[in-house]
């Protein structure tokens, strides 16, 4: 049964306990052995799907609870990045082998999507995130030679960090998804910082390459009303439209951003100056 989470009021998170906001948030536990795991968010209806397969292939669901779909891309749309070992994506009998931080996007229309491991004990994992289409684009694959880098932050700000651009613009084309990865360099903690929102579209964050000892402290809220999660590797975190999304961790970690709503345009995002924080 996929989990479903409802949308949010900036007012609601003020009165949350701190095991209310991450029932309400946090997604724990995206990457189970065997299985496919998911999370349906009633922000701009976005799904995010966790999907490790080791003997056997393991088909996207329709998951008709939430999509009343003959089948789950018939009015949607998704991209996909690979965070385990090597693996492979069959779109409709068309085989893509995605490699670690590769990335493949499914447009509306696609009947059939099955995910293989290539070995059972170091399996793949494919992360997913998926929301609504409207018309049709072509599946494309992405190494990760293939993204567009932008370099951000510094080592003085403890934020020195590379953007990597997959479904964007000026990339893979899409109806409305957004999604890419940012690595932080070692030494570097805080990403996303100085924080800032953009009320056309929701984001959810998924972190890994993070030590199992290690945590990332996840920022979100008001600019002026901030709340925070502690988080651990391979969990995420749904950003609503009108909450900054930014992190410090205990040590450098990669993470994966993705956005869906109004438009596409990466820098469309309303900047909040450091001193304006609380």
């Amino acid at each position: 049964m996929t989990d479903l989470r409802f949308g949010s009021h900036p007012e609601d998170i003020k009165q949350l306990t701190t095991s209310a906001l991450r029932e309400r948030f946090l997604i724990p536990e995206v990457m189970k052995t065997g299985q496919a795991t998911s999370m349906y968010s009633l922000h701009d209806r976005m799904m995010i799907i966790g999907i490790v397969p080791t003997i056997k292939a393991i088909a996207l669901p329709a998951y008709k609870e939430h999509t009343k779909a003959a089948f789950f891309l018939e009015r949607r749309e998704l991209g996909i990045i690979n965070v385990g070992a090597k693996g492979s994506v069959t779109v409709d009998g068309e085989s893509f082998e995605l490699d670690n931080k590769e990335c493949l996007y499914v447009g509306k229309g696609k009947k059939e999507v099955l995910f293989a491991s290539d070995t059972v004990d170091t399996p793949a994992e494919f992360y997913v995130n998926s929301c609504p289409a409207h018309r049709e684009y072509p599946t494309t694959k992405a190494t990760f030679a293939d993204a567009n880098e932008v370099k951000l932050g510094s080592k003085v700000n403890c934020n020195e960090r590379t953007i990597y651009q997959y479904i964007h613009d000026g990339g893979i084309q899409s109806c409305q998804l957004v999604m890419g990865l940012t690595i932080l360099v070692p030494g570097s903690i805080w990403n996303t910082f100085p924080p800032h929102t953009h009320n056309r579209r929701m984001e959810v964050y998924f972190y890994f390459d993070l030590p199992e000892d290690q945590i990332v402290m996840h920022f979100m809220g008001e600019p002026q009303e901030t709340r925070h999660l502690a988080m651990s590797n391979k969990q995420a975190v749904i950003s609503p439209e009108w909450s900054i999304h930014a992190g410090a961790g205990t040590s450098n970690y990669t993470f994966i951003w993705s956005m869906a709503g109004e438009n596409k345009a990466f820098t469309d995002m309303d900047g909040h100056q450091l001193r304006s924080i609380r």
